[in-house]
């Protein structure tokens, strides 16, 4: 049986978090694109700034630390070096103790917008004294769902 290709469907909010971040030379490999490992540093880097835009880091997001629990990524095309990665970041399936970012990658071309990969982090509320997850903060819970609220707003004006 073989399964179909990744696809993640975006929400119709608008992001989250926005971020641009440059394709730097380590981050090229033997074919002369971006590197997939270098495409996952730069979700983690979009991740932490996003984190760090609202005063949070991973081991204090509102009171959670965060752990990874999966990623799958889906390649739209190629990045090069000195590509600048608009980053947009989603988040969705917020529950008691996890959530789910959602990663839209892009560049500008000759005026034309280059879908690069759309990705998905399984992100878990941790605490990492007892190794083991952690019910999720509201104040966390409240940022995460500011995309939502936005989106309300913004389309019931």
């Amino acid at each position: 049986m073989t399964q179909g290709r990744v696809k993640i469907l975006f929400p119709n909010e608008i992001p989250l978090h926005t971020t641009t971040i440059s394709v730097r030379i380590g981050d090229i490999n033997y074919g002369g694109h971006l590197g997939n490992d270098a495409l996952l540093s730069i979700l983690h880097e979009a991740r932490v700034q996003m984190l760090a835009a609202s005063g949070f880091t991973e081991l204090n997001a509102g009171g959670n630390s965060l752990i990874m629990a999966d990623v799958m990524i889906a390649y739209r095309g190629e990045a090069f070096y000195g590509d600048k990665l608009r980053v947009d970041i989603f988040s969705t399936n917020i529950t008691s103790r996890s959530f789910d970012l959602l990663y839209r990658v892009s560049t500008e071309r000759s005026g034309i917008a280059v879908e690069i990969a759309h990705a998905k982090t399984g992100m878990v509320c941790f605490d990492y004294t007892l190794r083991k997850t952690a019910p999720m903060t509201s104040v966390l819970k409240d940022f995460l769902s500011a995309d939502l609220q936005q989106s309300e707003h913004f389309n019931n004006p």
